[in-house]
Protein backbone atom coordinates (compact mmCIF):
# COMPACT_ATOMS: atom_id res chain seq x y z
CA UNK A 1 0.00 0.00 0.00
CA UNK A 2 1.44 3.90 -0.26
CA UNK A 3 0.93 6.23 2.35
CA UNK A 4 1.27 9.88 3.00
CA UNK A 5 2.40 10.87 6.67
CA UNK A 6 1.24 13.92 7.73
CA UNK A 7 3.30 16.62 9.78
CA UNK A 8 1.12 15.59 12.98
CA UNK A 9 3.22 12.37 12.88
CA UNK A 10 6.99 11.34 13.13
CA UNK A 11 8.99 10.64 10.22
CA UNK A 12 9.41 7.16 11.93
CA UNK A 13 5.88 6.52 11.35
CA UNK A 14 6.59 6.79 7.43
CA UNK A 15 10.26 4.86 8.30
CA UNK A 16 8.55 1.86 9.82
CA UNK A 17 6.22 1.11 7.16
CA UNK A 18 8.66 1.27 4.88
CA UNK A 19 10.53 -1.16 6.56
CA UNK A 20 7.39 -3.28 6.55
CA UNK A 21 7.61 -3.32 2.59
CA UNK A 22 4.99 -0.29 2.25
CA UNK A 23 5.45 2.50 -0.03
CA UNK A 24 5.59 5.23 2.27
CA UNK A 25 6.20 9.09 2.39
CA UNK A 26 6.75 11.60 4.86
CA UNK A 27 5.33 15.05 4.05
CA UNK A 28 8.56 16.58 5.26
CA UNK A 29 10.14 14.86 2.43
CA UNK A 30 8.09 16.62 -0.09
CA UNK A 31 8.79 20.04 1.15
CA UNK A 32 5.14 19.54 2.45
CA UNK A 33 5.73 20.57 6.13
CA UNK A 34 3.77 23.61 6.35
CA UNK A 35 1.55 22.99 3.59
CA UNK A 36 -2.21 23.26 4.33
CA UNK A 37 -4.39 20.25 4.43
CA UNK A 38 -5.90 20.91 1.25
CA UNK A 39 -2.39 20.61 -0.57
CA UNK A 40 -1.32 17.77 1.54
CA UNK A 41 -5.40 16.03 0.74
CA UNK A 42 -4.65 16.68 -2.96
CA UNK A 43 -1.00 15.49 -3.10
CA UNK A 44 -2.08 11.87 -1.62
CA UNK A 45 -4.88 11.97 -4.32
CA UNK A 46 -3.14 13.03 -7.15
CA UNK A 47 -0.41 10.22 -5.88
CA UNK A 48 -3.22 7.43 -4.85
CA UNK A 49 -1.82 7.43 -1.13
CA UNK A 50 -3.35 6.67 1.85
CA UNK A 51 -3.28 9.82 4.58
CA UNK A 52 -2.28 8.77 8.09
CA UNK A 53 -2.27 11.47 11.02
CA UNK A 54 -3.36 12.62 13.89
CA UNK A 55 -5.38 15.74 12.49
CA UNK A 56 -8.29 15.26 12.18
CA UNK A 57 -9.18 17.74 9.61
CA UNK A 58 -8.78 15.29 6.35
CA UNK A 59 -12.07 13.53 7.50
CA UNK A 60 -13.87 16.62 7.80
CA UNK A 61 -12.57 18.23 4.49
CA UNK A 62 -13.22 14.53 2.79
CA UNK A 63 -16.77 14.38 4.48
CA UNK A 64 -17.77 18.39 3.47
CA UNK A 65 -16.23 17.13 -0.76
CA UNK A 66 -18.28 13.94 -0.71
CA UNK A 67 -15.03 11.98 -1.91
CA UNK A 68 -14.74 9.21 -2.31
CA UNK A 69 -10.93 8.92 -2.21
CA UNK A 70 -8.00 9.24 -0.85
CA UNK A 71 -8.65 7.22 2.47
CA UNK A 72 -7.56 8.44 5.83
CA UNK A 73 -6.30 6.71 8.83
CA UNK A 74 -6.57 9.28 11.91
CA UNK A 75 -4.93 8.23 15.40
CA UNK A 76 -7.02 10.24 18.06
CA UNK A 77 -5.97 8.61 21.49
CA UNK A 78 -2.89 10.40 22.76
CA UNK A 79 -1.88 6.73 23.99
CA UNK A 80 -1.15 5.81 20.21
CA UNK A 81 1.36 9.37 19.54
CA UNK A 82 4.24 7.11 20.29
CA UNK A 83 5.54 6.30 16.77
CA UNK A 84 6.89 2.88 17.28
CA UNK A 85 3.22 1.93 18.95
CA UNK A 86 1.75 3.78 15.75
CA UNK A 87 3.56 1.11 13.79
CA UNK A 88 3.38 -1.59 15.54
CA UNK A 89 -0.89 -1.27 15.35
CA UNK A 90 -0.65 -0.24 11.56
CA UNK A 91 1.57 -3.42 10.41
CA UNK A 92 -0.57 -5.45 13.16
CA UNK A 93 -3.85 -4.08 11.35
CA UNK A 94 -3.24 -3.21 8.08
CA UNK A 95 -3.86 -6.15 6.14
CA UNK A 96 -7.52 -6.21 8.31
CA UNK A 97 -7.86 -2.64 6.83
CA UNK A 98 -6.68 -3.25 3.30
CA UNK A 99 -10.03 -3.70 1.83
CA UNK A 100 -11.88 -1.11 3.36
CA UNK A 101 -8.74 1.51 3.01
CA UNK A 102 -8.45 0.36 -0.68
CA UNK A 103 -12.55 0.97 -1.13
CA UNK A 104 -12.42 4.18 0.37
CA UNK A 105 -12.64 4.75 4.13
CA UNK A 106 -11.76 6.70 6.82
CA UNK A 107 -10.44 4.85 9.49
CA UNK A 108 -10.25 6.31 13.48
CA UNK A 109 -7.99 4.38 15.62
CA UNK A 110 -8.62 5.41 19.23
CA UNK A 111 -6.69 3.62 21.76
CA UNK A 112 -7.55 -0.40 20.67
CA UNK A 113 -10.98 1.08 19.48
CA UNK A 114 -11.08 1.07 15.33
CA UNK A 115 -14.01 2.76 13.99
CA UNK A 116 -14.24 2.13 9.56
CA UNK A 117 -16.48 4.43 7.84
CA UNK A 118 -16.82 4.55 3.99
CA UNK A 119 -15.77 6.87 1.59
CA UNK A 120 -18.13 9.73 0.98
CA UNK A 121 -19.72 10.44 3.98
CA UNK A 122 -23.21 11.89 3.15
Amino acid sequence: MRFLVDNALSPLVANGLRNAGHDAVHVREYGLATATDDVILARAAQEKRIIISADSDFAMLLALRKAGAPSFILFRASATRVPERQVTLLRKNLPLWEAALMAGSIISVEGERVRVRALPIG
